[in-house]
């Protein structure tokens, strides 16, 4: 890729590729990830319809330090497959450096924020689903279940939170 085009990469914090340095302890995956959660803007998010069909795209996300806001429309496949089944699973980060979180799904009614909510989603990721015509609606992902790895050393341990609980 040339030109702006080109992603850009933090210069600190979680970094793609192998870090050469071996596995890293669970304490130092879960910071990774946390740093994750407060800087990434857009996560993966992985939904099934009632008859399991697959679907995946990308949304803009806030993190408040316990849960995953994402707005989506009402009627898109996603928005249909979170409302129907509560459950959602999103994926951070490069492929070698990924962090799996798997998670209950709250569907709010796009007035249910406060404005200071709505506000804060709007100024972190540059996208206002309240302006629009079309009807949205949030959806609040809490995690149950959150893995981190880099690479094929890193599976071991990869389990950082279960059952909503971070066990590091």
């Amino acid at each position: 890729m040339t030109g702006s085009s080109a992603p850009a990469y933090e210069t600190t914090g979680p970094r793609p590729g192998p870090s050469g340095a071996g596995p890293r302890p669970r304490a130092v995956r879960r910071h990774d990830t946390e740093h994750r959660l407060a800087h990434d803007v857009d996560v993966w998010v992985a939904s099934a319809s009632p008859e399991g069909t697959p679907h995946l795209v990308p949304l803009s996300f806030d993190w408040d330090g316990r849960t995953l806001l994402m707005a989506t429309p009402a009627d898109s496949p996603t928005g249909r497959n979170l409302a129907a089944s509560r459950t959602a699973r999103l994926a951070l980060g490069h492929t070698r450096d990924v962090c799996m979180i798997e998670g209950e799904a709250e569907v709010l009614g796009i007035d249910a924020l406060s404005p200071r909510q709505g506000d804060r989603f709007a100024e972190r990721t540059g996208f206002d689903p309240r302006t629009l015509t079309t009807e949205y609606r949030w959806f609040r992902v809490t995690p149950r279940r959150v893995q981190s790895w880099r690479e094929a050393d890193e599976l071991t341990g990869r389990e950082l939170m279960r059952d909503g609980r971070w066990l590091a």
